[in-house]
């Protein structure tokens, strides 16, 4: 990382980032921690951190991470006259507290320097990810058997909760969406007491967190028979992810892939049903790097990033479907 860290520098052309984000925090130094602060300076990355840390920190920071008390940041970024910090991750009030203790440094924003970097994943990176997809696809697989109850979608939920934890992974990536019948209209439905009944649609979507990094994986289940329209709606949906997926290469745009999956949805006259973007990057965030969507910047995938597909649509009143899996972009 230190390499990557001092480039950062140069093309910036100051002599310290503070980086103040704990995922960023994490990603560059392999410490987590609720509170500390990262300075990078040409040829060493220093973390600063308070006595409740220290003694943890030093078992996990990286090799040629330097470690030190947080009293001593303000002497740090005195010893220059310009220092980068994460606009998009710091309070005004903050800021205007390290305005007052940094006085003599011209403080300046910037946004989206360590996400960038966060793109492209390393192979033991992908190896965690791709362990934490893994349990998520097992934990999907019992689905089935647990609607034999007839659970509510609380009840449901908890099951996730207990499975993912007797699997090995540390926690939910985020609130899992349990839905039942017409909630699944709802693109991002919140759990209630509603009880499954026969005919229903279900639809999850949930990941896992393993060593901090994310699955996010969404399926569709049927308690009987499709009806006519469903299974062409699931159909033309099943179609138009796998294009999507298929297309997510390297040098590929997000804008390309959005177009392919719009355009087989509107084939079918329910485009306007899909109401969010394609997909998004996933990393130690859910949702992290690219926004795979004809409305956002404009980018290409990069080799090995790690995107998830997520085309959907929604009926108000009736039921809606999701897609979703995880592409390790080549």
């Amino acid at each position: 990382m230190q390499h990557i860290s001092s480039r950062i520098l140069r093309d910036q052309k100051v002599k310290r980032f503070l980086i103040s984000h704990s995922t960023n925090i994490r990603y560059l130094t392999g410490a987590e921690v609720s509170f500390g602060r990262l300075v990078i300076a040409p040829g060493k990355m220093t973390l600063f951190v308070d006595a409740r840390y220290t003694e943890e920190v030093k078992k996990s920071v990286n090799k040629g991470v330097s470690i030190t008390s947080i009293a001593e940041l303000s002497k740090e970024i005195g010893r220059t006259k310009q220092c980068l910090f994460e606009g998009d991750h710091v309070t005004v009030l903050q800021l205007k507290r390290w305005k007052k203790h940094f006085s003599n440094t011209r403080l300046l924003p910037a946004a989206g320097l360590v996400e960038e970097l966060r793109r492209q994943k390393t192979t033991e990176e992908i190896r965690t990810m791709k362990k934490a997809e893994r349990i998520t696809k097992d934990i999907l697989t019992r689905i089935p058997g647990a609607l034999r109850s007839k659970p509510t979608e609380r009840e449901l939920a908890w099951k996730l909760r207990v499975w993912t934890h007797e699997l090995g992974a540390d926690e939910f990536s985020f609130d899992p969406i349990v839905a039942f019948g017409k909630h699944t209209s709802h693109p991002h439905h919140h759990l209630t007491a509603l009880r499954l009944k026969k005919g229903d649609i279900v639809q999850i979507d949930m990941g896992v967190r393993v060593d901090g990094y994310c699955s996010d994986l969404s399926r569709v289940f049927f308690t009987k028979r499709k009806t006519t329209e469903q299974e062409r709606v699931h159909g033309v949906l099943m179609r138009a992810h796998d294009n999507a997926v298929q297309a997510a290469l390297s040098g590929r745009t997000n804008h390309e892939l959005d177009r392919i999956a719009r355009a087989l949805l509107a084939q079918e006259g329910i485009e306007q049903a899909f109401t969010h973007a394609l997909g998004h990057g996933v990393g130690l965030d859910v949702h992290e790097g690219i926004t795979i969507s004809s409305h956002a910047p404009k980018q290409k995938l990069l080799q090995n990033e790690v995107i998830a597909i997520e085309p959907g649509v929604y009926f108000p009143g009736k039921w809606g479907m999701r897609i979703e899996s995880m592409v390790y972009v080549k």
